[in-house]
Parts: C-alpha cells; structure tokens; sequence
C-alpha cells in the first residue's frame, strides 16, 4: 500500500533487535509486577482477609466471604478485557499495557491503606470489594495485551517462546507474591493481622512506577500500524466487539473454552490449596506458601521449555497435553495434601503450579493470539479469555470451598472432579484451533500464491503457529 511507507516514516520505531529487547522486559517485568498484585490478593484472601474484614464470622465461613472478593475481581475482568481490549485495537497496544498496570498498582496499594471490619464496619468490606473490581479490571487486559504484543513482535519461528513471555512475568510475580506471603507468615499472628499484611501492598505503589517507565519504552506492534489505515476508511471496524460478534464467533468459543478449563484448574491448584491445607488438614499456612513458591520458582523454567516445545511440535498439542496430565494427576492431587507431609505437599504444588499449569498457560500466547486476525486480536483474546476467567477462576475455588466445607469428612472428590471437567474442557478447546483452518478465498484480486513447502510430513499445527497466512483475515 502507498500509505506504508509514509507510516513508517512518520513512526520508525527502534531496530528489531531493540524492539524485542524492550518487549521482553516490559512483558515480562510488566507482567510480573501486575500479577504480583492479583495472586497477592488471592494469597490474603486465603489467609488474611477473612478474619480483619469478616471477623464476624467462624474461619471457614469467613474465608468463603473473602473468596467471594475475590471471585469479584474475576466478575469484573471481562468488562476490563472488552473494554481495554477495544482500546488496544483502536488507539495501540503500548497505551493500553501503561494505563492497566496504572490502574491495578494504584487499586492494590490503597487496599493495604484500608481500615478493618473492627474500625470502619460494613464500610471495610465495600471498599475491598470496590478495589478488587478496579483490579479485575485492569487484570482483564493485562495478559491479552501482553501476549498479543509479544505475539506481533515475534518472528516467525519463535511465537510460541515469544508468546510465553507473558506467562513467564506472570510465574516471576507468583514467586515474588508467594515468597511475600511465606515471610508474612513467619510473624505471629497478631502482627500478621495488625500490620504485616499491609506491607507487600503498600509496596506496590512503588512497583507501579517501575512498570510505567518499563513500559512506556515498548514500540508499538507492527501489526497494529499495518492494520490502522484500514481502520480508518472501514467503518466496521470502529468497532472490534461488534466485529468479533459477527465474524469471529468460533474463535471466540475455542478461547473461552481453553480459558474455562485452565483457570478453573490453576486456582484450584494454587488457590484453593491454600485454604484446604490451613482450613482442613491443619497445616501452616507457612508451608502451603512456601510450596507455591518452589512451584513457581520451578515454573520459570518449565515456562520457556513448554515455550520452545510449542514451536518444535504445535502449541495445540502442548496445550492438550497438558490438559491430559492435569486430568491423570486430579485424584493423586489431593491424596498427596492429605498426607500433611511438608516435603510431600511441597513436591504435589511443583507438579501441579510448576509443571502441569505451565503446560497448559506457556503455549497459549501463540495459541489465543493466531485465532483471530489482527484488528480485532487483543479485543477477541481479552474478551473471550477474560469471560472465562470470570466463569470458572474466580468461581471454581469457591465451589471447591463449599464442596469440601459441605461434607462432614471433608471429603475431595468432588473437587477432583472439577479439575478433571475443567482439563476436558482444555483438550477439547485445544482441537477446535480455529488459527488452523485454510484461510478464506480471497474476496478481492490477490497476489500469486507462495509455492507450497515441500512435503516435509511436518504436523499442520507447527506450521499454523508461525504463519499468519493461516490466521483469520481481517476485512
């Protein structure tokens, strides 16, 4: 197009190599300092939240009200993915990753400034509930952004490493907020409840603008510069959620599936733990933090491992593998929590959180991102993803909690249950790979087609993850 040029001109960017030098530390460190935050929040609702903003309540009780504040950060996230994600389609993907990390620093510093139940009374819990929202939100954007970006940046033979960047941030924020928790609950209780708490959260104040300047140095992708004249003269396309609505349905149901199925197994797995071994089986809060510290420590290598994997063999087959491994370990899950073992528990949450979660998380930023085409990407990932999130990360560990509160033994097979429905859901949004499909015929006169590879008896899903060719087309 004769406006190429031009745009180029007008917004060169830095080198290649520049470029993804800055892209992997701003999603990466980006990530990692926004989802610190979220699992912050996740690990106090567990262990802290339920007894200073819901004392009124016996334990068990009043940690399935700080879950349901949680679960309302997770309510909140598709309106942040539809909402950003129309953002980042129209106005570009860097603007958008700054005002969420904005947005969920400043949400998660004013909740280590709040006053307790004891002080402040009903008002307490309102406000935790309204700062938790404010994060949902700005969670709701903050993968889909990220791993488009990531995405976009990535050549050809590298979008799954390059697509597991922002899963990789989001395992170095896990280990950074787990290794927060684990010497928070060291202190006694009292000076847990009193002050210790608010400390990690007031911090993120100054994370916050860390994340500004690292992410104010990312170059804008070059897929949104070559789709933004089109979004000029197509007035359709003013609208992405429209778009998606009406020609990217099947996309949407494949990502909302593979979001359904792994959330609902990730919170369970690191979450919900928790609460049943300090809940249930009496065990220190301090050993089940610690165990999702080594997990997540163990998961910032089987990340990029799984990364590369998705390159070498197809990202649906790494994602559906997963998915399959997750369902084999269900039972033996919680069999090996039950054994209130230190060193047994501890290797249980490094397979669960550092080996079977990042099979299914690493691949999905190639996986989600080729679904759909470029005007309408981030929007498309962040609603369907952030819809799933929604149903089943923030509802699942609460489900779990009132299942296993409701038997008399406490018994888990209902849980084990969960997870094997929600690794089903895995596999079979795994097979229904919409970025696999041969691309509609052209409407308009077209190039010459490229000569077909040889034969090479390569699996179609390798080649469908690094060629765009098999995405669907914008319009």
């Amino acid at each position: 197009m004769a406006n190429t040029p031009h745009t180029a001109a007008q917004d060169p960017g830095p080198p290649p190599a520049v470029a993804r030098r800055r892209v992997a530390t701003a999603t990466i460190v980006g990530s990692a300092l926004e989802w610190y935050d979220f699992y912050l929040y996740a690990s106090m609702a567990a262990l802290v939240f339920g007894k200073i903003f819901f004392p009124q309540s016996d334990d068990s009780t009043g940690t399935m009200a700080a879950f349901a504040t949680f679960a309302a950060g997770f309510l909140a996230r598709p309106l942040g993915g539809v909402l950003f994600g129309h953002l980042a389609d129209r106005i570009g993907r860097r603007n958008v990753l700054i005002v969420t990390f904005v947005l969920m620093g400043i949400s998660t510093g004013l909740i280590g400034l709040l006053p307790t139940y004891e002080t402040a009374g009903i008002a307490a819990p309102v406000a935790l509930v309204v700062l938790r929202i404010l994060q949902g939100l700005g969670a709701g954007a903050e993968y889909s952004s990220a791993a488009v970006v990531a995405y976009e940046h990535a050549d050809e033979n590298r979008r799954g490493r390059q697509g597991a960047w922002p899963a990789l941030g989001l395992n170095l924020g896990l280990l950074l907020s787990s290794l927060t928790v684990t010497v928070l609950t060291t202190l006694d209780e009292e000076t847990l409840l009193t002050w210790g708490w608010r400390v990690p959260f007031v911090a993120s104040f100054a994370l916050a603008g860390v994340g500004m300047w690292v992410r104010s140095r990312v170059p804008e992708s070059p897929d949104f510069h070559k789709t933004k004249e089109q979004r000029k003269q197509d007035a359709a396309s003013q609208i992405p959620f429209v778009t998606l609505l009406r020609e990217q349905r099947r996309s949407l149901l494949t990502v909302l599936a593979v979001s359904l199925g792994y959330n609902a197994l990730s919170y369970i797995f690191k979450t919900f733990s928790l609460a049943y071994l300090s809940d249930f089986q009496d065990v220190s809060a301090s050993v089940g933090a610690f165990g999702v510290t080594l997990a997540s420590a163990t998961a910032i290598v089987t990340v990029p491992l799984f990364g590369w994997a998705s390159d070498r063999f197809g990202s649906r087959k790494v994602l559906a593998g997963g998915g399959i491994a997750s369902a084999l370990f269900a039972f033996p899950f919680f069999m090996l929590l039950d054994t209130q073992n230190s060193i047994v528990i501890w290797l249980c949450l490094i397979i669960a959180t550092g080996v079977l979660a990042p099979a299914m998380f690493a691949p999905q930023g190639a996986f989600l991102s080729r679904q759909f085409p470029p005007d309408v990407r981030v929007s498309g990932v962040g609603t369907g993803r952030e819809i799933g999130a929604a149903l089943s990360g923030g509802l699942a560990p609460l489900a779990a909690l009132a299942i296993v509160g409701a038997s008399a033994t406490h018994a888990t097979w209902g849980v084990s249950l969960i997870l094997i429905a929600g690794a089903v859901i895995v596999v079979i949004g795994a097979f229904f790979d919409q970025g696999t499909r041969p691309p509609a015929p052209p409407t308009t006169p077209a190039a010459p087609a490229a000569p077909a590879a040889p034969a090479t008896g390569q699996d179609p899903d390798q080649a469908s993850a690094r060629d765009d060719d098999r995405v669907p087309q914008a319009r």
